[in-house]
């Protein structure tokens, strides 16, 4: 009986040792491994994606890179499928998602988020000569580029828009260029970026909805440290300008209201 006391015991100090482990403030052992290891697609430009080279570049990965550089630590990107990003928290396989996760009520339930560090808002988009379109209001009775299945294409229909199924921004833009839609209801950050790349195409934001969706870093529920060290890295690059020249060389503007 000796032998199984003795299996117990052990077994008792290994799940104490694992549970001690996890109990540990995610910001400690964080600075303690010289790592901050974030979750990322890598594959939704321009916020996380690989260029020529091969390089993970993008929005997203720079704000990380400084946040870890902040914080005191390198950061470590770990590329994944966006349906698995979220569950690897869980899995404990990295310590921060940084993807343009948006700040829902169900998600705050169960993780905890940075404070926003990116805004983006729905924008009617029509050809820059336009003068016809400029309200939500105007899209009755008008064609509207839409996917079909995105709450861009029911704010279109809601608006009273016939609506014209695409796979997404780039179809949408076009057939508002070609004349063969009146606008498009979509994304303001990915205009942006359209319009970053190709500041010369004929297509304008004639209104803008009030409504802001806005994007943190998630981290696991109770990490209260480790989001109080990230806003405070948030918080400075703001001030000295860090985030300024990030949102510039990827959007061409301010991006975080």
């Amino acid at each position: 009986m000796k032998w199984l006391k003795s299996l117990l015991v052990a077994g008792l100090m290994q799940v104490a040792a694992v549970s001690a482990a996890h109990a540990q403030a995610d910001l400690d052992r964080i600075k303690a491994d010289g790592v901050l290891k974030i979750g990322t697609e890598g594959t939704y430009a321009p916020f996380t994606y690989h260029d020529a080279s091969g390089a993970l570049v993008g929005f997203d990965v720079e704000i990380g890179r400084e946040i870890a550089k902040r914080i005191g630590v390198k950061a470590e990107f770990l590329e994944g499928k966006w349906d698995g990003l979220i569950a690897g928290l869980d899995a404990r396989r990295y310590d921060a998602v940084i993807n343009q996760v948006g700040i829902t009520e169900a998600r705050k339930a169960k993780y905890d988020f940075s404070d926003p560090y990116i805004t983006s808002r729905a924008v009617l988009i029509v050809k820059g000569d336009n003068s016809a379109i400029k309200s939500f209001a105007d899209l009755k009775g008008k064609k509207s580029a839409q996917s079909l299945t995105s709450n861009f294409g029911k704010l279109a229909e809601a608006s009273g828009a016939q609506l014209v199924g695409t796979d997404g921004f780039d179809q949408s833009i076009q057939l508002v260029l070609n004349g063969r839609a009146d606008a498009t209801v979509n994304d303001s950050l990915s205009f942006l970026d359209f319009k970053k790349h190709k500041p010369d195409a004929n297509v304008k934001i004639a209104a803008t909805q009030d409504n802001a969706d806005q994007s943190g870093i998630i981290v696991r529920k109770g990490e209260a440290k480790l989001v109080s060290a990230i806003n405070e890295a948030l918080t400075a690059m703001k001030a000295d300008g860090t985030y300024g020249t990030i949102s510039q060389k990827y959007f061409g503007a301010d991006v975080s209201k």
